[in-house]
């Protein structure tokens, strides 16, 4: 990548992009630009990345080749209020704001505008995210490749359409914290039975973590591995009884399809 990109919004996942970017060495600091509205914020990132930050968002949006917006789903139309007079190059805007659909960011910004639409998750912070995205009318592929890039330094990228987002908002954008409830439930059981917090922490990251290893290495579904670790009156089948008896799954099914018609609730109060 050699263009410009300028961030608007310096939150966590603009720092966990930027620092992506720059580790897998697919842009250099003086090829990035920020914008925040938090002083502390831009002095952080510039001290530790050698990124050029500016409280001017119009003047980055202006110079840059490519733009991601970085801002809570709140803030969105004010941000596209800004930047709206500053795209006379007709910039590629990347929209990581949750909720905010592709017609209500066309909506805001000049016609013709080439945006992409994305939800990453939190395990970007760590450069283990997922990240998919849809794009807008103009966007060309060329367009999306440099999207691909630029999301990928945090993780993996997948094209869906529109359609699909608020499933994968239900699915990849909450889904970590339905994993971190799970590890909740296991290190309160742990302690209970006595481990020692610490102890039960390294247990539970090394079970979920060599668990989801297990199933993308074999690709055997979850429901094969379960049946492979459930021995006829053993301990994980005495685990497995009391969650069947509880509707567990039932629950948790459940529990996303609520989370899928709150993402449809929020894409229509931003619109």
């Amino acid at each position: 990548m050699t263009d410009t990109l300028a961030f608007v919004g310096g939150g966590n996942m603009a720092e966990a992009l930027i620092s992506g970017l720059l580790r897998q060495r697919r842009m250099v600091p003086e090829q990035i630009s920020v914008s925040d509205i938090q002083p502390d914020r831009l002095a952080y990132l510039a001290s530790g990345f050698g990124v050029h930050t500016s409280r001017d968002t119009a003047d980055l949006v202006r110079r840059a080749a490519t733009v991601v917006l970085a801002v809570k789903p709140q803030g969105i139309r004010e941000v596209l209020d800004e930047i709206r007079p500053a795209m006379d190059r007709n910039p590629l805007i990347i929209s990581i704001a949750a909720g905010v659909s592709l017609a209500t960011l066309a909506a805001g910004l000049p016609s013709g505008s080439r945006i992409i639409r994305a939800m990453p998750n939190t395990p970007a912070l760590v450069g283990r995210g997922v990240t998919v995205i849809c794009r807008g009318d103009a966007v060309t592929e060329d367009d999306v490749a440099v999207a691909e890039a630029v999301l990928g330094a945090a993780g993996r990228v997948w094209r869906v359409d529109e359609t699909a987002m608020d499933a994968v908002t239900a699915i990849s954008g909450s889904g970590p914290a339905y994993v971190f409830y799970l590890m909740e439930a296991m290190l309160d059981a742990a302690e209970r039975m006595g481990l020692s917090p610490e102890t039960a922490r390294e247990w539970v990251l090394d079970t979920v973590e060599g668990a989801a290893v297990l199933c993308r290495e074999t690709g055997r579904h979850p429901e094969t591995l379960r049946q492979q670790v459930t021995s006829k009156g053993g301990t994980t089948a005495a685990a497995l009884d009391v969650m069947q008896e509880e509707s567990v799954n039932d629950h948790l099914v459940t529990a996303i399809l609520a989370a899928q018609q709150r993402a449809r609730e929020l894409a229509e109060q931003n619109a």
